[in-house]
């Protein structure tokens, strides 16, 4: 599931609760957590990129609530880990494309045969990483929403009929027959399941 912002589900036992912005998702919860009752079930909340469950603390006011709120990793800064930022003035030249300097370690015949490539061996190492990224991504996408799916369902499902069926038929990859062994779920969880399966 691709979007600018991250977004993120809360339930409340079966129900959906709130979805949105980890922020928004936050203040509904903390609210339903001021008033809901024991029987309502447990407040979960899943960040739909992967399924996986959210810890926060939902004690105190509105603003203590959203202190603690983590901020996402796709909004922090991409710096990376152990270089410092870039402060000196760059002058004529190539511009900064957002490339970094690594070490790589490769057998005398490979740097013979990168050297050889147009563009020398960066252009050459780039190209190969491109190809291989576009060749794996649908599968990874496919495998990655089975996954999603299957966190949430562990987190919230476990313990509904048909479970064990269900799960065999998302990592069977087949999704008429996961959505028919979750029929008798309750509705919203069926239908975030189901969306967490097909971001493929």
């Amino acid at each position: 599931m691709t979007s600018s912002t991250p977004a993120f589900t809360a339930f409340l036992g079966h129900r959906r609760l709130a979805a949105g912005p980890l922020p928004e998702v936050a203040l509904r919860a903390h609210e339903a957590s001021q008033t809901a009752s024991t029987e309502a079930g447990a407040l979960l909340i899943f960040a739909d990129e992967d399924g996986r469950q959210i810890d926060l603390d939902l004690h105190g006011d509105t603003s203590a609530v959203l202190s603690r709120v983590p901020i996402p990793d796709s909004e922090r800064s991409h710096e990376t880990p152990g270089l410092a930022p870039e402060t000196t003035a760059r002058g004529p030249g190539r511009p900064k494309l957002g490339v970094v300097a690594r070490e790589v370690t490769l057998l005398p015949r490979h740097w013979d045969w990168l050297a050889a490539q147009p563009g020398g061996a960066s252009v050459a190492l780039r190209k190969l990483v491109e190809a291989a990224r576009k060749q794996g991504t649908e599968g990874d996408r496919a495998r990655n929403a089975r996954e999603a799916a299957y966190r949430f369902m562990s987190a919230i499902a476990g313990n509904l009929a048909g479970f064990e069926e269900a799960t065999r038929a998302l990592f069977a990859g087949d999704l008429p027959g996961f959505a028919q062994r979750m029929a008798a779920w309750p509705a919203d969880l069926r239908d975030y399941a189901l969306r967490l399966a097909q971001a493929a």
